[in-house]
């Protein structure tokens, strides 16, 4: 396996760490943004409960699909670079998606997929190459916070701007984010790649065997992550929606409501990597899936206590 050194990491330890805060606030809050005012969206474009519900899984397919194209990418360029086109591509499909009609909505929503499919990968190469191991779980707790302080953001901020502004510019003010990203990002990476080519020479490679126990946690853990993805992006794109509907909330008080999912995730984020490190193995498993159980299951059997659920929800 290749292993990196990265320049930024020696001259500036906290460089990175801020660059990672930065990338992982637009890594779900674009994804998120358009649940609080999906209903004047449908309405203005004119689609059909299915055509919004594609709306919102349309990046999430396309992380399916780009998932593979997005490994030879980071290859291709570099994990600095691959950021860089990462943020770029949140730009442009946040801006595109927020103009003309329904399907330069869906292409600008597509690209975005497309784009935080690359950004999803790269960061945890850049942690584990750029982080001391000591201190690799802390940063990545950090990572895993950042990106739900960025949902909580367009959660509870994208409403309350579609009722002054509309939902079009409701959805591009968020491009502020990609824009400080591309900003920082840009000069790490143009320093990077000025220190491979310096340092430019054959890299040994060395194979690995894969053992047969690690072929299956592999498996194993691919059915956990996709879990999991599944059931946060299903709550992240319809619990306004369904606040609203259900419980007759108005859309800011519904995406105020979501937002609280988002806020909660932040002590999951941090709460995990501490419990693990203190308790067995699979206590902090046993509680993350405790917690994405109660969730459905509270808000079917007990609609009116959504806050809690909501809390429950976003911890696990």
């Amino acid at each position: 396996m290749t292993h990196f050194s990265s320049p930024a990491h020696r001259a500036m330890p906290w460089a990175i760490v801020v660059g990672v805060v930065l990338v992982a606030l637009n890594l779900r809050s674009p994804i998120v943004a358009p649940a609080p005012v999906l209903g004047p969206i449908r309405d203005d474009l004119g689609l059909s409960s299915t055509a919004a519900g594609l709306l919102t899984s349309l990046p999430v397919l396309c992380f399916a699909v780009a998932g593979p194209a997005a490994s030879w990418v980071i290859r291709r360029l570099g994990p600095d670079s691959a950021v860089v086109l990462t943020l770029l591509g949140v730009l442009l499909g946040t801006v595109v998606r927020s103009t003309g009609p329904a399907a330069t909505v869906f292409v600008g929503t597509a690209v975005i997929g497309v784009a935080i499919m690359v950004g999803n990968i790269v960061v945890p190469v850049l942690i584990r190459r750029d982080v001391p191991w000591q201190r690799a779980g802390m940063v990545t707790g950090l990572y895993t916070a950042s990106m739900n302080v960025g949902s909580m953001l367009t959660s509870l901020g994208t409403a309350p701007l579609a009722a002054v502004v509309g939902w079009r510019w409701a959805l591009a003010v968020w491009a502020v984010l990609a824009a400080a990203g591309v900003l920082y990002w840009r000069p790490l990476a143009r320093r990077a790649r000025a220190a491979a080519a310096a340092a430019a020479g054959p890299v040994p490679q060395r194979r690995e065997r894969v053992s047969p126990s690690a072929s299956r946690i592999a498996w194993l853990l691919l059915v956990a992550f996709g879990g999991q993805s599944f059931a946060y992006y299903a709550v992240s794109a319809w619990l306004p929606t369904l606040l609203s509907d259900t419980r007759g909330l108005d859309a800011a008080a519904s995406g105020g409501t979501a937002s609280l999912f988002q806020i909660f995730a932040v002590i999951g984020a941090f709460g995990v990597p501490a419990l693990a490190s203190r308790a067995p193995g699979w206590v902090p498993v046993a509680l993350i899936g405790a917690c994405w159980m109660a969730m459905p299951i509270g808000l079917l059997v007990a609609p009116e206590a959504y806050l809690v659920w909501a809390v429950v929800g976003g911890v696990g």
